[in-house]
């Protein structure tokens, strides 16, 4: 008896199969990431770009012989943890950001994310697709556009953030607009792909497609914010500590981001609607943090009265936005997983073709001027700005370009195009927006 019971410790002990390979993993990114993003900060680029860096030296280092890192890009448990990390980087954004400050932008969100969707599709799949690579079926051009209309907020939504920025217009309309190009994005894969499977798709799917994301959008922060501070009154009777808090947001935009998959769009979209769900006036009932309920009483003494007036701004904030703190420890554990494995998907063997690379030059700078021109859209808000933010394909155009060699419509040369597009895109807008971002 005692050995069955020592056999199960000891396998744990020992990390024995894939687990305690991917322990090592996870250490080795979490550790590096933390390394590189400093480096990356002092020669004034955002924590991101370092990130993304690694993950292309990581994904590379068999280029030189050093096989150690190839099986992480696809190990399926750090790639849940990577997804975990964008739906919590969404999450904290949504969290950050006030839903009224969406509503003033909204117009303007609306305008720029539908022309960040049709401009860069009609450049690729009419334009720039027939141009550049001739000979190709209508489908891959169609495809191709797809792939240029998509966004990744996420890595726009870290620089915003990393730099401070979450709250000027600039940063509103594009959040609020990279939302309307996800949801547009995927109602053109969802067409393009079902034109290359059946040959045909009715002007029904495509409303149904639109209804669907509407509906999830507009009732999941409608609904939730009529039941936000209701459930936070009964879930506060029972425990009103910050572990309760903790438990309530995080699982709620864990739940929306299933609910979102599951309906057909992607998983971000429901953790930052999830976000936008908590001001601070719905959680009043919690309990106030350790820091602001040792200090306040301190301040009573009427001898503390000018200490009292420099310090309440500070308390009500650490009050009033705790549950943003609570996620923010998750985002540094998840969050760099993501951005290393995105850079970790970076081939940089296609770089030895000079043709593919002339190829997808050109393509990259359709992809980069159609975005630019939905800032135009921006009104008054600084329109270079929400170009460039919504610049980067990231995981987002990655993801199209893999359901279009999943479905036969791209060769090898067309998937290493793209992905030298998404590189490009991807590493190119931090260090811009970040250069525009210090001039407002």
């Amino acid at each position: 008896m005692a050995c069955l019971l020592v056999y199960p410790v000891a396998a744990l002990a020992s990390g024995a199969g894939a687990v305690g390979e991917n322990l090592l993993w996870l250490a080795l990114i979490l550790m590096s990431a933390r390394l590189f993003a400093p480096l990356a900060q002092r020669v004034g680029f955002p924590a991101v770009l370092g990130e993304l860096l690694l993950g292309v030296l990581l994904g590379n280092l068999s280029l030189l012989g050093i096989g150690l890192f190839d099986t992480i890009a696809k190990d399926p448990i750090i790639g849940f943890i990577a997804e975990l990390g964008v739906i919590v980087l969404l999450l904290q954004i949504g969290l950050e950001t006030r839903l009224a400050d969406l509503v003033k932008v909204g117009v303007r969100a609306a305008a720029v994310g539908s022309a960040g969707i049709v401009v860069p599709f009609v450049l690729g799949a009419f334009i720039v697709g027939p141009w550049l690579l001739p000979g190709q079926t209508q489908n891959t051009y169609l495809f191709l556009g797809a792939t240029l209309a998509a966004t990744s907020v996420g890595i726009t939504g870290r620089v915003f953030r990393d730099l401070g920025k979450l709250s000027i217009p600039a940063a509103r309309i594009v959040l609020g607009a990279a939302v309307i190009d996800d949801v547009l994005g995927l109602v053109i894969l969802a067409v393009v792909s079902s034109l290359v499977q059946v040959g045909s798709v009715s002007v029904g799917e495509v409303s149904w497609v639109i209804t669907q994301a509407v509906l999830f959008l507009g009732g999941s922060i409608w609904f939730g914010r009529l039941i936000a501070p209701h459930s936070s009154r009964w879930l506060a009777r029972l425990d009103a500590g910050p572990s309760m808090l903790f438990a309530q947001v995080l699982a709620t935009g864990l739940a929306l981001a299933w609910l979102a998959h599951v309906l057909g769009l992607a998983p971000i979209i429901g953790a930052f609607a999830a976000g936008l769900l908590f001001e601070p006036l719905f959680l009043k009932d919690f309990d106030t943090p350790r820091i602001v309920q040792d200090i306040e009483p301190m301040l009573r003494d009427p001898e503390s009265r000018p200490l009292m007036d420099r310090l309440q701004p500070v308390l009500s904030r650490h009050a009033g936005h705790q549950h943003e703190h609570m996620i923010e420890p998750i985002g540094y554990f998840f969050v760099p997983v993501f951005f290393v494995l995105t850079g970790m998907q970076v081939d940089l063997a296609t770089l030895a073709d000079p043709q593919i690379i002339a190829v997808a030059l050109g393509v990259t700078a359709a992809a980069v001027i159609g975005k630019l021109t939905a800032g135009v859209l921006a009104g008054p808000a600084d329109k270079w700005v929400v170009g460039w933010g919504m610049v980067p394909r990231g995981e987002v155009g990655l993801i199209f370009a893999m359901v279009g060699k999943q479905l036969g419509v791209m060769d090898e040369a067309m998937f290493s195009v793209i992905v030298i597009m998404v590189i490009l895109t991807t590493l190119l807008t931090p260090p811009v927006l970040t250069l525009l971002l210090k001039k407002t």
